[in-house]
């Protein structure tokens, strides 16, 4: 089994699986631009030496995820094994992240691409490139997780299969379900406006990290976020790491959501010389 050299990129906020428990949907390029999904991945229950950050470089072996067709989805051969070696920094303004995932990684600017994409199973995670951002909006969801869903967490058996210790059921506490979606209006490079739903997990934190400086009052939080990914990155050269559900990769008439954020700096003119 080989082990491969992955640059995370993604990481989404916690969801629940019946099978899995809490998860996090992982995300990385190797290092020839190539899209890499790793699920499960358990990711609060690593130790704190195993686990990682966006942009830092893991090692780790994977394998085909079978019951996932679409063509990048694998699982890591051990999830206690994906080894954090190193860190894409943002140095010489940004240039490393930029010759990895702007240039060595396709980038997409037409939405239609992507779900034809999708619907021929040649792709499903990509990088793309709004041409104009139009708003950034949120909606109210069910604030607490499905019961059933926590109850069959609780008493899977398979888990032992990945933390045979079962240490961790005794001090777990599952993450807070975010009481709202966020999405991103745009328009892409046809002028076609679309309205993607925002999975990353720093969104989420973001909201839980305002709501505290807020004093708890969701609408103050609510509108420091939006000035956050909509003004504030509406200065940077703003790109989405977008990928496919599962479950509405094939029959969505767009499976696309944005599963991670890319603001990045606009690059400056250099002098000539």
């Amino acid at each position: 089994m080989n082990r491969e050299r992955l640059l995370i990129t993604v990481k989404t906020y916690p969801t629940l699986s019946r099978k899995y428990g809490e998860t996090v949907c992982t995300a990385g390029v190797r290092t020839d631009g190539s899209w890499v999904r790793l699920y499960p991945v358990p990711f609060r229950r690593l130790g704190e030496t195993e686990q990682f950050h966006k942009f830092d470089w893991i090692d780790c072996a994977l394998v085909r995820h079978h019951k996932d067709p679409r063509p990048e989805s694998h699982h890591p051969a051990d999830p206690r094994h994906l080894v954090p070696v190193g860190h894409l920094g943002t140095a010489d303004e940004w240039r490393e992240r930029r010759a990895l995932l702007l240039e060595r990684t396709r980038v997409h600017t037409r939405l239609q691409t992507l779900i034809d994409g999708a619907k021929a199973n040649q792709l499903s995670l990509a990088v793309f490139r709004p041409s104009r951002v139009t708003d950034f909006v949120w909606e109210q969801e069910e604030r607490d997780w499905d019961e059933s869903r926590l109850a069959a967490m609780r008493l899977q058996r398979d888990q032992g299969e990945m933390f045979p210790e079962e240490s961790w059921r005794q001090t777990f506490r599952v993450i807070p379900k975010l009481p709202f979606s966020f999405s991103y209006r745009f328009q892409d490079a046809d002028g076609r406006a679309s309205e993607l739903q925002v999975l990353d997990w720093e969104t989420g934190a973001l909201f839980w990290n305002c709501v505290r400086r807020a004093g708890g009052d969701e609408r103050t939080a609510l509108a420091q976020v939006r000035q956050k990914y909509l003004v504030e990155f509406g200065r940077k050269d703003l790109h989405f790491f977008v990928g496919t559900t599962q479950e509405f990769h094939f029959r969505a008439p767009n499976p696309w959501v944005i599963v991670g954020v890319f603001p990045i700096p606009p690059e400056r003119q250099r002098p000539l010389l």
